[in-house]
């Protein structure tokens, strides 16, 4: 079948024909997905590749000139959203190769972007329900059609791949993982979908397969006494923080919770990480901030972090650290757990030094020189200054005993990675406004652990 060429006259029913063989293409990747069982990893990737090729051929240009073309024939083309289908095979592909161990994990994921965010979408314009308060263009019809849905898919493709997985707790993995999923289909965020939910989830459920009631157990003789500490200590801090005005009382509050998180994973010794990063963000922060203001590039409500800031830059180590006494992998979790708060630690610190010092910044992607403080800027200063920040967070992980020499090794490399993904992402999606810094920071702190982890349990 020929493309169309770039000035060609694209009309609403031509995009219809044009859109319903990619259609019955996805179609045959969910019937992949039911076929999981049967083949190889290597034969459903290659599976998967051929669909992102078969895509890829069948997509007609989106650079239509609207001085050549009728409004109609541009809104045509917008409208068969070829990111999302062009998103689709590549999240599958994905899934195979990061689960290509696992691919129950891999089909659960898989049926939450093939059904859950389908039946999310038919459910939301199909149905005249009030709008989510976090997002107006979300209703609640498709968040509650995302999560039933959503659930009974994974849980039905899970058990479809993998029939010795015990039910119960498959249900209530995959009741969760639909949960996640539904909230960042609902996210109002402009990444599609079709990419977060299914790689967010997958590594999601992957890491809840881990959790083992006996190492919960084997923890409860430490975990009375650590709760009250827990309690008491971030209480304190979050008081701290507001009355410093170093944080909001949204910032506080989810401070507070993530802290106490925290403290549960090794008392006060992964307290201490929490804290090292704190105070480093803090005092990267302050300094210099009247120059910074000045240029404009200085952090909004004095340096004050909110909520966002909180759930971006702690989050994630928060995760990982409930991980650390749930599940028997208690050495790989906390090496993830450390190159969370290490990329977290670099990439304030980075930032803030290379805003307060650098006289010259470059975009990470072209290396054109641009304007301190823009999304995606580098500089030699800030880099160093965020790299010395990674490594005392490292340093001080393993000088506490929770990492090995080795453990400490993978856990800075990781952190460096997650770095240089927060830039890149910051000098993409970012800088055409797709995400918030927000968003950015908490993937670039979320693939550090995540690749800590990957390669701890390679």
């Amino acid at each position: 079948m020929p493309r169309f060429a770039p000035g060609s006259s694209y009309s609403m029913h031509e995009a219809q024909i044009r859109l319903a063989p990619r259609r019955v293409l996805l179609l045959c990747l969910l019937v992949l997905a039911l076929l999981l069982p049967f083949v190889t990893w290597q034969q459903a990737a290659l599976g998967a590749l051929l669909a992102l090729l078969v895509v890829l051929y069948l997509l007609p240009p989106l650079d239509l000139d609207p001085r050549k073309q009728p409004a109609d024939s541009v809104r045509a083309a917008n409208d068969v959203k070829p990111t999302g289908v062009i998103a689709y095979p590549v999240s599958a592909l994905a899934l195979i190769l990061v689960f290509r161990h696992h691919l129950d994990v891999a089909a659960s994921a898989w049926a939450l972007m093939a059904l859950g965010d389908g039946a999310a979408g038919v459910a939301g314009q199909s149905l005249h329900a009030r709008p989510l308060p976090w997002n107006p263009e979300k209703t609640r019809a498709g968040f509650v059609a995302f999560l039933i849905v959503g659930t009974a898919g994974a849980l039905a493709l899970a058990l479809w791949v993998n029939p010795a997985l015990p039910g119960g707790r498959a249900l209530v993995i995959s009741a969760l993982a639909a949960l996640l999923g539904a909230a960042l289909e609902s996210a109002p965020i402009n990444l599609d979908d079709n990419l977060t939910v299914p790689l967010a989830t997958g590594g999601f459920i992957f890491c809840a397969w881990l959790t083992a009631r006996s190492a919960l157990d084997s923890n409860l003789p430490y975990l009375g006494v650590r709760l009250i500490l827990a309690v008491a200590v971030n209480l304190t801090f979050a008081l701290l923080a507001l009355g410093l005005k170093s944080a909001t009382r949204s910032g506080a509050a989810l401070g507070f919770v993530l802290g106490t998180l925290v403290y549960l994973a090794f008392g006060w010794k992964s307290f201490l990480v929490l804290f090292a990063f704190f105070l480093l963000g803090s005092a990267a922060t302050r300094l210099g901030y009247a120059e910074k203001l000045a240029r404009g590039v200085a952090e909004q409500r004095g340096g004050a972090r909110s909520w966002r800031e909180a759930l971006a830059n702690v989050g994630p180590g928060a995760f990982f650290a409930v991980l650390v006494i749930t599940t028997h992998y208690q050495n790989a979790f906390l090496i993830a757990f450390v190159a969370a708060f290490a990329e977290a630690a670099g990439d304030t610190v980075s930032s803030e030094i290379g805003q307060w010092l650098a006289a010259d910044a470059y975009l990470i992607t072209t290396f054109r020189r641009v304007r301190t403080g823009e999304n995606g800027a580098v500089s030699l200063v800030g880099s160093a200054a965020g790299f010395i920040a990674a490594g005392l967070i490292v340093a001080l992980a393993c000088a506490l005993g929770l990492v090995s020499v080795r453990g400490a090794g993978i856990a800075l490399a990781a952190a460096a990675g997650g770095n240089l993904a927060d830039s890149l992402l910051g000098a993409t999606i970012e800088r055409r406004g797709l995400v918030t810094n927000g968003v950015v920071n908490f993937a670039g702190t979320a693939l550090a652990g995540a690749l800590a982890l990957a390669f701890t349990l390679r």
